[in-house]
Parts: structure tokens; sequence; C-alpha cells
């Protein structure tokens, strides 16, 4: 028995073994397309770049990697391309805007994609998120948001900064009064600073670190609450702490879940998984590389919580078995904003 068995394991080896050799020679002299889902010149389209430039020495054949930026519904057009569309040879990578993962579970009809089919590769890092209010606010902290309205800013109704307005405003109890339009998060920003609006729900930690540090070193915004991953630089609550009741806790679990993705890469569903491990593993040896690490110090880059393609995929799963009760109310906060 004792024998058999060492000999179905060495077979086993063998046939794994040619699998991965071919996988490591496949991409001497190719190109590889990493498809961002969102416009140049944001912190996605950053990372990406960063990334594409130091990827290929960790690629058994150091590949060349070309970023294509394809923006469009939030990042959905490029998501559901990359699933429904795009090569399925190894070739074809993309970073997708961090909630979107989720968008099925709340019910975005226009998500044409299991999340669960996806080839997830790893994250350069987690995000922590804020709500956060113009110092001149009479607002000091979260507690006087109930029965002090604020009105915070959004590109649009069913936007990440909307979706969290409500989501903040219905964990908490808060009088939140959403103004959508601007064209940005740096033209709501501006509008902030001439007190058009009181602030905003979701601005990342490390986009106001290397965009606004004058902000944070003169106390210009005051951060009433953050969420996402835990983060001791930060000198406000953390929502899950403040959250005592069962359901809005697994509520903002769910709404917050996009944050633990970070920056996600993928590859489509069907690519090889020889091709799969060869991309994981160099995205993991990537994360560790000091000349990488340097970049990211030098850019005020957040690279100090990667994650795996493996942990990715596990978490994705186990947001997706969330209790039925908090599926549901996030996803009335999510659909309220798709009907404006």
């Amino acid at each position: 028995m004792l024998t058999r068995r060492i000999a179905a394991f060495g077979l086993a080896l063998a046939m794994i073994a040619p699998a991965a050799a071919r996988a490591d020679d496949f991409y001497r002299g190719k190109q590889i397309n990493l498809v961002v889902s969102s416009d140049v010149g944001n912190s996605y389209d950053t990372f990406a770049r960063m990334i594409a430039r130091r990827l290929p020495k960790f690629i058994p054949g150091e590949p060349n990697i070309i970023v294509q930026n394809m923006p469009g519904a939030g990042g959905l057009r490029a998501t559901n391309w990359l699933y429904t569309i795009a090569p399925k040879d190894g070739l074809t990578i993309g970073m997708i805007n961090n909630t979107l993962a989720f968008d099925p579970l709340y019910g975005n009809k226009q998500a044409q994609f299991d999340a669960s089919r996806f080839n997830w590769l790893g994250t350069p890092s987690r995000e922590s998120a804020l709500l956060i209010v113009w110092h001149t606010v009479p607002v000091q902290k979260l507690e006087d948001a109930r029965t002090r309205e604020i009105v915070l800013s959004a590109s649009g109704a069913g936007s990440t900064p909307a979706f969290f307005a409500r989501v903040l405003s219905s964990v908490f109890d808060l009088k939140v009064r959403i103004i959508p339009g601007y064209k940005s998060q740096t033209e709501s920003f501006l509008a902030m600073e001439r007190g058009e609006n009181d602030g905003n729900a979701s601005p990342f930690w490390s986009s106001l670190k290397s965009e606004f540090p004058h902000w944070l070193a003169e106390s210009k915004v005051r951060p009433l609450v953050y969420y996402g991953d835990r983060n001791s630089e930060i000198r406000a609550p953390y929502a899950l702490d403040l959250i005592q009741d069962p359901e809005r806790r697994a509520t903002m679990d769910i709404a917050q879940a996009g944050l633990a993705m970070g920056r996600p890469m993928t590859a489509p569903p069907g690519v090889d998984p020889a091709k799969v491990g060869v991309l994981r593993q160099a995205l993991t040896h990537l994360f560790k590389d000091p000349d990488y690490l340097a970049e990211c110090k030098q850019a005020s880059l957040n690279c100090a919580s990667p994650s795996s393609g493996e942990d990715m995929l596990r978490f994705v799963d186990s947001i997706y078995a969330s209790p039925k009760a908090a599926v549901e109310k996030i996803s009335a906060i999510y659909m309220e904003g798709q009907q404006k």
C-alpha cells in the first residue's frame, strides 16, 4: 500500500512539474496587458504603472507589461470585459476598483461576473477610508452628526462616496445630506475648502497622506470615524468598535469589504492554473522587494499590507456567505443610489 502511494505521489509530481516548466517558459518574449478599470493619473493607475515596471523581473522570461486604462461605469466596463471577453491565455490581467467584487452581491444587474470564478492574483495593499469634515464645521465627533446635519459631496448618487454616506448614516443614525455632481474627488475637496459642502464619506487614508499631507499636518480636516483596514495612524474611532448590534455590524462588514481588497489584481476565469500560479508567485515576491517598497515610500503609497490571491479568494467567498439580513440591508442601501 505504501509503495503504491509513493508511486502515485511521484506520478502526480511528474505531471505537475512539466506544466509548471511550460508556464515558466511561456512568458519569455511575450507581452502582458495590465488593464486598469480607472482613468490615468489616480492612485490605481499609479500603482498599476509601478507594478508594471517592477513585476517582470519576478516572472520567468521577464515579459514586458503594458498598462491599458479602461475607465467607464465606475470600473464595471473593465471588470465585465475581463470576465467575459478578455483572452484567457495568461497574457491579460487586470487591476479593478476594489468594491466591484461585491456588486453582484449588492444586486447590481450590470455586474456580469461571478467574483468567485475570477483568478485573484494579489493586492499590494488593504485600505482604510474615513468620514471627514472640514475643520470649520461645528461637528467635533461622530455623535454630533446625529443631531446636526452634515452635507457630504459625491460624484453621483450611485458613487462610492454616496454609497458610504448612506451606509454610515444607516449604521450610526446620522443626519446626512448628499450633494452629487462633482466631476472628481479633487473638485469636491476644493468645494469643501470653499464651504460648499461639509466633507466626504470615503477618502482613502493613503490618498489623503499622499495628495493632501498639508491638510493632515495643519488639521484642516477632522476625521469622525474610519473603516476598512485597522490603522494606528488614524486619530479617529474605528467603525466596528462602535457598533454593538450584530446586524448593523454585519452590514458594516459587507460594506467595507472592498477596502480589504485594496487594489485587487486578477486574471480572467479559465486561465491555465499553472500560469495563474506563476503570476501569483511573482506578485508575492514583488510585494517583499526592497526596491519596490522604497518606491512605495517615496510615492507615499500604502504597500505595507499586501494579500495573496489565495487569501483574496477565501475572503470573497466569506463575504458572499454573509447573513441574509445584512445582505438585504446593504443591497437596499446600494440600490437606493442606483434608482436616483
